[in-house]
């Protein structure tokens, strides 16, 4: 579990995200990543173990994503993420290696699996295997572990069919899809209690056929 302070630092930097603060608070966010590692060591034992793709020797500092945001072709100029970026990438991850990834931020915390925002050809390739096998897209994301747990995100969808598919299509809502992420929602609190590598656990066990899926359908 975690310490308050590794979210009391995040709530801060909201307010103040400039570098003259982060530099006098640097040993914060520090203290904040010497939090996670143990957290993140732990759950890679985990999903090791339930996902054979994933590398048991995976560093926890690889995992942990930089704070320091991209602002070259941004209008948003703030110097930093809101959030702590866990992603948990497998063996000879690439744009056709579907992802596992946990979103630590004050009031917006998730796990999250899939393709997000996907190149065109693995986009192509997902749509084709929910064609052809669209009955076993649906049982992965309707087995009860799944539906216990996780929603299969709606945010990026076209509104009308897409080009090579009829709107009349058994699965044409899932053939708008652009992206195909499965979120867990959390919440900040889950991170103080002692359960919540078994919460995480079994979100790991319950996405695998979705994942596997994905791995199918780009012939991962």
């Amino acid at each position: 579990m975690l310490n308050k302070a590794t979210f009391d630092f995040l709530r801060d930097l909201a307010k103040n995200n400039n570098r003259e603060w982060f530099a006098e608070n640097k040993f914060r966010y520090e203290n904040a990543k010497q939090d996670l590692y143990p957290l993140i060591a732990t759950l890679i034992a985990e999903l090791s173990a339930i996902d054979p793709e994933f590398a048991t020797d995976t560093a926890p500092k690889k995992c942990l994503m930089r704070i320091y945001r991209d602002i070259r072709f941004s209008a948003n100029k703030d110097p930093y993420k809101l959030n702590y970026g866990i992603a948990f990438d497998v063996k000879n991850y690439g744009p056709k290696t579907p992802s596992y990834y946990l979103h630590l931020q004050p009031g917006n915390c998730f796990f999250g699996s899939g393709f997000w925002m996907p190149e065109t050809g693995v986009l192509k390739s997902v749509r084709e295997e929910i064609d052809y096998n669209g009955d076993a897209f649906v049982e992965a994301i309707s087995n009860k572990e799944f539906k216990s747990l996780f929603t299969l995100s709606q945010e990026d969808k076209l509104k009308k069919a897409p080009k090579g598919y009829e709107i009349t299509h058994p699965h044409i809502e899932y053939l708008k899809l652009k992206s195909f992420i499965a979120i867990y929602p959390l919440k900040e609190e889950d991170f103080y209690k002692d359960d919540i590598v078994d919460k995480l656990k079994k979100a790991f066990g319950a996405v695998q056929p979705f994942i596997a899926f994905l791995r199918s359908a780009v012939g991962e």
